[in-house]
């Protein structure tokens, strides 16, 4: 049981290192074939990442209320930094257009997601 709570801690936190590295927060100059490696190293871990994610079984009500509380904490923090982002690029009249359709994914998964399973559950 720890080593499978090691291994769930230690891939995210990977992910996040990664990914700040990709936005190259201290300049460091970084050539073309590094880029490309990190980004295969991050395709590959958000993969093992989201198997944690799609394998969470919950075993009791306690755990079920858990885990939902915390998918919608990670959904409102999401798209409150995507609305940042678009307000943010609004200010400069240049918005992303990455941003508005993660957000818009969001929240259409979020509604479909919601539908199915009160039908189904």
């Amino acid at each position: 049981m720890k080593n499978k709570i090691t291994k769930e801690i230690i891939v995210p936190l990977t992910l996040i290192v990664l990914a700040i590295l990709l936005l190259n927060p201290f300049h460091f100059w970084m050539p073309d074939m590094m880029v490309m490696g990190m980004l295969a190293i991050l395709l590959v871990l958000f993969g093992i990442f989201a198997s944690f994610i799609l394998k969470e079984r919950a075993f009791d009500e306690r755990d079920d209320v858990n885990r939902s509380l915390a998918g919608r904490n990670a959904f409102l923090a999401g798209s409150a930094i995507l609305m940042f982002g678009i307000a943010v690029q609004g200010y400069s009249h240049s918005v992303d257009p990455w941003l508005v359709v993660a957000l818009i994914m969001m929240i259409v998964v979020k509604i479909v997601t919601r539908i199915w399973s009160d039908k189904n559950l």
